[in-house]
């Protein structure tokens, strides 16, 4: 391939991967408003016995996890952001670079910034808190296997879209694009 071809194929990498991130938040931000919307804080509805949509607000990282303050957390959320935008910026003029992995960062980079936007801006915008100081609203329940009495034993988290993209794309660069995340660590 040509200087040039080589020099639209980036652009083409780089508006995909815009299109990537732009349609995923904006994806997981009405889905998140609709719950707020429609839903009482501590409601849920059954869809199928494995399914249910439930309005809950998590304060920490994924699973509830609280280990640092909000503000830590979200300036972490936003740095870790602006690091993966340089870091695909860079790989995606790589030819030998695989689209699909570079779409799995894309979906990475799309559910931080979900997750971003809830942090910064649902306190404020809700009247619950400050900026920076917002929960993320999750959603999705799947309680896949109970035990006898009935108790959900497997899969107890509740989560949302931007957690989904995020799970989703490390679970594909694991299963098939470690070699390119090995190669590009040693550059």
């Amino acid at each position: 391939m040509g200087e040039t071809g080589q020099t639209k194929r980036s652009k083409n990498r780089l508006w995909a991967v815009i299109s990537i991130v732009f349609s995923a938040v904006v994806l997981d931000q009405i889905i998140k408003l609709l719950v707020v919307r429609n839903f009482t804080l501590g409601e849920s509805r059954e869809i199928t016995s494995w399914f249910w949509l439930c309005f809950v607000e998590n304060n920490g990282m994924a699973f509830g996890i609280e280990w640092f303050s909000k503000i830590a957390l979200t300036l972490f959320r936003v740095v870790a952001v602006v690091l993966l935008g340089w870091y695909i910026h860079r790989i995606s003029r790589k030819p030998e670079t695989p689209d699909g992995y570079i779409a799995c960062i894309a979906f990475i980079i799309a559910g931080a910034i979900g997750n971003i936007i809830d942090c910064v801006f649902y306190g404020k915008l809700f009247g619950y808190a400050g900026w920076f100081l917002g929960r993320v609203v999750d959603m999705f329940y799947f309680p896949l296997i109970r035990n006898s009495a009935g108790e959900v034993i497997f899969f107890r988290p509740v989560f949302n879209f931007a957690d989904s993209c995020i799970t989703c794309a490390v679970a594909v660069i694991l299963l098939l694009y470690m070699k390119q995340l090995n190669t590009d660590l040693k550059e």
